[in-house]
C-alpha cells in the first residue's frame, strides 16, 4: 500500500461543521424525503467514515458526517432539507489498490439510490481516484465535486389517477424499439422544446403514430441516467445510445424538458400514463452488467469510491476488473447488496415509474455466479420468485463477450429472448446466401429447436431482423459493407458480419430498376418479420424506411444520422401502410400469433395439419428437402382450426388458415397450391412484388400456379375452414 497524506478534510471553501444529524433510520437506502427533513441510508460495508454533502445553487458545499452505522450502512436524519436538494457523499476508508480498495473522500460520490441527478461530467484529472500518467496505486487527493454531476433529493407527487397498464399478452405483443430522442427529434409536429425528450414521446402525433401503426409496446433505449466515456467526449461525441449507466434510479435528465430540479421524474412518470392511456406498454433497456466507471483507468464516481470490491468482479491480481461486457468492469450481482440494489431498481421502476417490463443488456453477464453463466444465479432466481418483477415482461439479451456467455435458448421461463439466430438467419434467406431451409423453417415457426424442450413458449422468441445496434432495414438492402467513417474510428468499428445486399449497387442509387428490387426485398423481409411465430420486434422508423446512410454503429452520433426522418417519400409513406395492413392481420387472425408451438399433425380429425411445410410443386416437403443447398421457396401452412388456446372464459379459438408463400430466388417462380385437406381455395392477403399492396376478392383453386416476382412473399388465407368470431 502507497501511503498518503489525507488532506480532503480541508478543501477550501466547504463552509463551517454543521450540526450534528438526527440518528435517522438504515432502510430504506437512499435519501427519502418527508415533510421535516431527509432520512439518509448508504451502504458502504468497508468504509471508515461517511459524509453527505449538500450543495447551495452557487455549488457551495456543507459535510454532514453520518454518524450512525447498521449494518453496514451508514444513516442519519437531516431536518429542514427539502426536496429539489443537490448533494452527494465523500466515503473515508483504505486505498489499497492491491486488496480491491479505493476509498477516496477527496472524490464526491453519487448516490446510488438517487431518484434524479443533476449536471454532467467534466472529464478534469480531479474526477479519477488514481493520479494520471504515474502509478495506477498513487491516489489523487484533488476533490472532483466542481466536475461531477450531484444527486437530487425527489418527492413523490405525482397524480397517477386511473392509470393502468394494458396487460398485452406475450403472444398478442408487438415490440417497438424507440430511443426517446432519436424518435422525437424530426418530428415536425413535436413542439421544438419538446423535441428529443420525454414530453415529445407522449405528444399526441407520436402516440397516435404507434397506435395507428398497430405496435403493443414500445422499448426504449436506455433511460438510466448515463455518462458519456471520456475518449467519446474529447472527441466531441456523446454516448448517443446511453449504455453507460451511473444512476439506476434516476431517469436521464437530457431527456427532460422541464426546467426544475428533478423534473424529469414526473415528465417521465407522464409519459408512461399518456403512453398506457392509448394502449401501449411500456419496456425499458437496462444496463445492469457494468457502470460508466469503467476499467481500472476511469473515473470514481460512485460504485468505486463506495466500495470497489463489494460492486465489481475483480481481477485475479485486485487491481483490476473482469470484463465479461467489453466496457471495462463487471458488476458482481453474486454480492448480496448489489443484487439487493438491481433488485430494488427493477422494483421501484415497476412500483413508482409504472413500467411494464424490461430488456436486459448482456444478460448472460448477469447471471455469472463467480465466472461461468448460472441458470441458477442469485439474480435468476430472485427475479423468479419475485412477486412483482415475475408478473412483469422480461426480456434477455442472452449473451456477453466473456467465455461461454453465449446462451440464446438457455435462459429459464419467464424469460423471452432476443433470437439472433432469426435475424442471421432471415437476412441470410433474403440476400439469397446458400443454406439450407430448415433453420429458415423453425425460425418462421417460433424456434422449438431453441425454446420447446424446457416449458416455454413460441413467445420466449423476440424476432428482429433489425436493432439499434446494425444496420437499419433499408440500408440492409442498400449497403454491403458498414460505414462508420463519422465515428472518427477509420471505419474499424461496428461489426463486419452485416449479411447484407446492395443489389448491385452500394449506397444510394437514381437507377429505378435497382431502386425497386430493394423495396421489394424490403418489403419482404418486414413481412416475414411480422408473419413469423414469436414476438415480433420492429425498430423505430423501419416501417418508413429510414436510413442510417450505412452506419451499422451510431452509438456516438446524436444527430440526422440517428434521428428519425419523417419526412416521407412516396414509396416512404407506401411502405408505411403495408406495415400497417401486416400488423392488422397479424392481429386479427391467431393462427399468425400461436402462444403453442406447433405439432404438426391436425389439430381435428380429418383436417389438416397446424403446421405444414411445401415446395413449390405443392406437395409436402421431404427431409431431404429441407437440406437442399440452393433451395430459395418456401411455403408455411398454418392452420387455424382448433388452435391450443382458449379464450379467458374457456371457449375454444378458431380461425382462419393461411399460406405464407416466400421466394429469394433471382427469377419468377410458380408456385402450385396444395389442395384438400388444406383448402378448397385460396383468397390474397398481399403480395409483397407490388408497391401498393392490397387484398383480392378473387379466389385460386387447389393446383392453380401463383406466380411470384423475385425475392417476394405472397400470404393468402385458405378457404373452406371456420373463421373466429
Amino acid at each position: 500500500m502507497i501511503e498518503h497524506q489525507d488532506v480532503s478534510a480541508e478543501v477550501p471553501g466547504s463552509g463551517a461543521a454543521p450540526a450534528r444529524p438526527w440518528p435517522g433510520r438504515w432502510a430504506p437506502l437512499g435519501v427519502t424525503v418527508d415533510d421535516e427533513g431527509v432520512n439518509v441510508a448508504l451502504w458502504a460495508s468497508q468504509a471508515e467514515r461517511v459524509e453527505i454533502c449538500l450543495f447551495d445553487d452557487e455549488g457551495a458545499e456543507e459535510r454532514i458526517p453520518l454518524d450512525e452505522q447498521t449494518f453496514h450502512t451508514w444513516h442519519g436524519y437531516l431536518p429542514g432539507v427539502r426536496a429539489g436538494q443537490r448533494y452527494g457523499f465523500r466515503v473515508h476508508g483504505p486505498w489499497n489498490p492491491a486488496a480491491g480498495q479505493r476509498f477516496n473522500p477527496a472524490k464526491l460520490l453519487a448516490d446510488p439510490y438517487a431518484r434524479a441527478v443533476d449536471g454532467r461530467l467534466t472529464y478534469d484529472a480531479a474526477v479519477f481516484g488514481h493520479v494520471l500518467g504515474g502509478s495506477p496505486d498513487i491516489r489523487d487527493d484533488r476533490d472532483s465535486a466542481p466536475f461531477v454531476p450531484r444527486s437530487v433529493v425527489v418527492r413523490d407527487d405525482f397524480d397517477w389517477g386511473d392509470d393502468a397498464a394494458p396487460r398485452t399478452e406475450w403472444d398478442d405483443t408487438i415490440i417497438y424499439e424507440a430511443h426517446v430522442r432519436g424518435l422525437t427529434m424530426r418530428h415536425p409536429d413535436v413542439p421544438e422544446h419538446q423535441r428529443g425528450t420525454y414530453a415529445g414521446l407522449a405528444h399526441p402525433a407520436v402516440v397516435n403514430h404507434l397506435a395507428w401503426l398497430g405496435v403493443t409496446a414500445i422499448e426504449l433505449l436506455p433511460v438510466h441516467h448515463f455518462i458519456t466515456e471520456e475518449h467519446l467526449a474529447r472527441e466531441g461525441h456523446v454516448n448517443y445510445w446511453g449504455y453507460n449507466s451511473l444512476g439506476y434510479f434516476a431517469p436521464e435528465a437530457v431527456y427532460s424538458s422541464s426546467g426544475s430540479l428533478g423534473g424529469q421524474v414526473n415528465e417521465f412518470k407522464s409519459m408512461v400514463k399518456t403512453l398506457h392511456a392509448a394502449g401501449l406498454e411500456v419496456i425499458l433497456d437496462v444496463v445492469y452488467n457494468h457502470t460508466a466507471e469503467g476499467g481500472a483507468g476511469g473515473p470514481t464516481l460512485a460504485f468505486r469510491g463506495l466500495g470497489n470490491e463489494s460492486y465489481y468482479k475483480l481481477a485475479g491480481d485486485r487491481r483490476g476488473y473482469a470484463d465479461y461486457t467489453g466496457c471495462g468492469n463487471t458488476l458482481d450481482l453474486s454480492h448480496p447488496h448489489v443484487l439487493q440494489l438491481v433488485m430494488d431498481s427493477l422494483r421501484y421502476w415497476v412500483q413508482e415509474m409504472h413500467v411494464d417490463g424490461f430488456r436486459f443488456d448482456l444478460a448472460s453477464a448477469l447471471a455469472r455466479s463467480l465466472h461461468d453463466v448460472d441458470m441458477l444465479s442469485g439474480f435468476l432466481t430472485t427475479i423468479q420468485q419475485d412477486p412483482v418483477l415475475s408478473q412483469v415482461k422480461l426480456i434477455a439479451e442472452p449473451w456477453d463477450v466473456g467465455d461461454g456467455g453465449y446462451q440464446v435458448g438457455e435462459f429459464p421461463p419467464l424469460w423471452s429472448e432476443w433470437n439472433d439466430q432469426y435475424r442471421d438467419t432471415v437476412r441470410d434467406f433474403w440476400r439469397g446466401s446458400t443454406g439450407e431451409l430448415r433453420g429458415l423453417g423453425y425460425r418462421l415457426s417460433g424456434s422449438s429447436d431453441l425454446y420447446a424442450d424446457d416449458g416455454r413458449r413460441p413467445f420466449s422468441s423476440v424476432n428482429f431482423v433489425t436493432a439499434h445496434d446494425g444496420f437499419t432495414m433499408r440500408d440492409l438492402v442498400t449497403y454491403n459493407d458498414k460505414h462508420n467513417e463519422a465515428n472518427g474510428e477509420d471505419n474499424r468499428d461496428g461489426t463486419d458480419n452485416n449479411r447484407s445486399w446492395n443489389h448491385g449497387v452500394e449506397g444510394e442509387t437514381d437507377d429505378e430498376v435497382v431502386q425497386a428490387e430493394r423495396r421489394r426485398t424490403l418489403r419482404s423481409m418486414l413481412a416475414t418479420l411480422l408473419l413469423s411465430t414469436g414476438v415480433p420486434m420492429l425498430m423505430a422508423g423501419d416501417e418508413m424506411g429510414r436510413t442510417q446512410r450505412g452506419s451499422n454503429n451510431a452509438y456516438c452520433q446524436d444527430n440526422e444520422i440517428s434521428w428519425v426522418d419523417w419526412s416521407l417519400a412516396p414509396w416512404q409513406v407506401d411502405l408505411l401502410e403495408f406495415a400497417r395492413l401486416v400488423l392488422g392481420i397479424r392481429r386479427d387472425n391467431p393462427a399468425l400469433r400461436h402462444r403453442h408451438f406447433f405439432e404438426g399433425r391436425p389439430s381435428t380429425e380429418g383436417g389438416a395439419k397446424d403446421l405444414a411445410w411445401f415446395g413449390p410443386d405443392g406437395s409436402e416437403l421431404t427431409d431431404a428437402d429441407w437440406w437442399e443447398p440452393h433451395a430459395r421457396a418456401l411455403g408455411m401452412y398454418v392452420g387455424g382450426d382448433g388452435i391450443k388456446a382458449r379464450t379467458a372464459r374457456g371457449e375454444p379459438i378458431t380461425g382462419a388458415s393461411f399460406l405464407l408463400l416466400l421466394h429469394a430466388g433471382s427469377e419468377p417462380m410458380a408456385f402450385h397450391l396444395p389442395g384438400t385437406p388444406w383448402a378448397t381455395g385460396y383468397r390474397s392477403l398481399l403480395d409483397t412484388a407490388h408497391e401498393q399492396p392490397a387484398s383480392s376478392d378473387r379466389t385460386d383453386l387447389p393446383g392453380e400456379l401463383v406466380w411470384m416476382s423475385p425475392r417476394s412473399v405472397v400470404l393468402l388465407e385458405a378457404l373452406g375452414h371456420p373463421r373466429c368470431v
